[in-house]
């Protein structure tokens, strides 16, 4: 696993900077540095994605090039100009400078068609009647090679006319598509005749009916490039296979032709990454949206209380690798709270409160505390948090019968209360049922705000708020959204869906928060002390406050790193 101290070195000598770094030496590209992220808007951005982003935005950047955002709109069955929306606010969230305005696929179908013409009069293409099902047996398999389809050797005239009266509406969908004449025994199963164009009578969201074929990826991929002078055309892993139709379709045109380079894409333990398996997880209500922040969404992850800059060090830190690999969770955690901790104003919020009434403290009266917002930011300031007579512990810092190693409440222990006083318990108050319902407490008046003038000590020290003073809050408790490492990883018969979690969310209401968060926004990032980093959920209102827990306080990663090591 990458070091986490060694995040900038990693970013600089991966091994795709390094191509861009020789290729800058040479002159290869005359100097030149053009990268592109190129998604299909048919689904929101996950954190997959982020680290291409920040690949590809970031050599731009570290090499004084550009980097386009260019959608690859060619299936107009299952694009949406909602996810073109999501996704240029996702890119521009993570830092991702492209510009004015995205670039669009759909803006070269004219084009492509023309090249696609080109190809069917240099006898490199023709129009081919199978079905999907035909054109899926034709191909053979990996150990036997193809055969021919009957239209084939088609005259070049037949095959312009067919494709034009494609263009023109005549046939119906699926009854002709035009394929690249390569080899149908090729070793590589992705050169025998692909498929180029298909037949598709649907609504573009950009072009509308203009068209009714539409360019396949294999196909547009590579002229999208070339049309926009891209120098390294940086993919994931699964399309190593697909490079050489990339070069046979750029050498077969005689256009320009970039360098299309292949990385690893990012895997982590309890999450999906597949859009058709999270636009399932949407569609079948499984989560509340694309933006659930159980969801590994950019979007998701954004309302939970991610940072950017946590994500964007996270994909420094796992770096860019040339083989198939999972990053654990927890290192993504790491990173977010190694930003959140520096960052995050520290406020005192009870989830689940037990009243506490301090007898000897003067009724009516009340006064203010004077609390550090960041011990980690010396420019953070202090506020101030009002102390009453009655006020909210955690149910879980009071135990009547205390185990061992057990230092917080209990009858006759004293503590001490965050900014406050030293308190101790004298009574316990039961309801019928025998619940514990109220604490009596005293508090020493000599303690304010530090240690005992006399010297004694306590072992622990407690959050609070005043009840006077409280603000109520509904807090969401967040844990992964499925039980297994790797969700996929099923038995026969089941699906990744056998895998959920059914305890990926805890609704936890009438909680007591500290008056400070009165004016909250929505995506402001706080920690709660003592219990985790807390975000301001995006329904959240001053009528009904709403915080989703971002990430616990405690670090797994370490623990995790030590046993790796064993």
């Amino acid at each position: 696993m990458t070091e986490i101290n060694d995040t900038n070195q990693n970013e600089r000598l991966d091994f795709v900077r390094q191509i861009v770094a020789d290729d800058m030496a040479s002159g290869k590209w005359d100097g030149r540095v053009v990268t592109r992220f190129p998604p299909e808007p048919n689904g929101y951005l996950h954190i997959g994605h982020a680290k291409s982003i920040r690949l590809n935005f970031g050599i731009a950047e570290e090499f004084g090039g550009k980097c386009n955002l260019r959608f690859d709109d060619t299936n107009p069955c299952k694009e949406e100009q909602e996810y073109v929306d999501s996704i240029i606010e996702d890119v521009r969230w993570l830092g991702g400078g492209f510009g004015d305005k995205p670039l669009f696929g759909s803006d070269y179908f004219q084009q492509m068609y023309d090249w696609a013409v080109s190809l069917i009069k240099k006898g490199k293409a023709y129009v081919c009647d199978l079905t999907a099902e035909e054109t899926r047996q034709y191909r053979g398999t990996l150990t036997e090679p193809g055969k021919d389809s009957p239209c084939r050797n088609r005259s070049i005239e037949e095959n312009l006319d067919l494709f034009e009266r494609m263009k023109a509406g005549e046939f119906p969908d699926g009854s002709k598509t035009l394929k690249a004449k390569i080899d149908m025994a090729h070793p590589n199963i992705n050169m025998r005749d692909p498929v180029m164009y298909r037949i598709l009578h649907a609504e573009h969201h950009r072009t509308g009916d203009n068209w009714c074929i539409y360019p396949m990826y294999d196909w547009a991929h590579g002229l999208e490039d070339s049309v926009e002078g891209i120098t390294h055309s940086i993919c994931t892993l699964e399309f190593e296979n697909h490079r050489p139709l990339y070069d046979w379709f750029l050498d077969a045109l005689e256009i320009y032709h970039p360098q299309q380079i292949e990385f690893a894409r990012l895997n982590l333990t309890y999450t999906v990454m597949s859009k058709r398996k999270l636009l399932q997880l949407v569609k079948e209500g499984y989560v509340s949206g694309w933006d659930d922040p159980r969801m590994p969404t950019v979007c998701g992850l954004r309302r939970r209380g991610f940072s950017s800059e946590a994500i964007c060090n996270f994909c420094k830190v796992i770096g860019v690798n040339k083989f198939n690999s999972t990053i654990d969770f927890a290192l993504l955690e790491h990173c977010l709270r190694d930003h959140l901790n520096k960052t995050s104003p520290r406020v005192m919020a009870v989830l689940k409160p037990l009243k506490v009434v301090i007898t000897n403290y003067p009724e009516g009266q009340s006064e203010e505390m004077d609390a550090i917002n960041n011990p980690e930011d010396p420019n953070a300031g202090t506020r101030k948090v009002p102390f009453s007579k009655v006020l909210y512990l955690e149910e879980e810092d009071f135990m009547e019968e205390p185990v061992k190693k057990f230092f917080r409440l209990a009858p006759g222990r004293e503590v001490r209360l965050r900014y406050a006083y030293f308190i101790t318990c004298n009574e316990v108050v039961k309801n019928d049922r025998g619940n514990i319902v109220e604490l009596r407490c005293t508090y020493d008046p000599e303690t304010r705000g530090g240690d005992a003038p006399d010297g004694r000590k306590v072992k622990a020290t407690l959050h609070w708020v005043s009840a006077k003073h409280a603000l109520d809050a509904e807090v969401r408790l967040y844990d992964h959204l499925f039980n297994k490492e790797n969700p996929d990883e099923v038995d026969e018969g089941n699906t990744f869906l056998d895998n959920m979690n059914p305890n990926s969310l805890e609704v936890v209401t009438n909680c007591k928060i500290e008056p400070f968060l009165r004016g909250t926004k929505a995506l402001d990032r706080w920690q709660f002390e003592r219990i985790g980093y807390f975000c301001t959920d995006t329904d959240s209102s001053v009528e009904k406050l709403i915080f989703n827990k971002t990430v616990g306080l405690k670090d797994t990663w370490a623990k995790i790193q030590k046993q790796q090591q064993k």
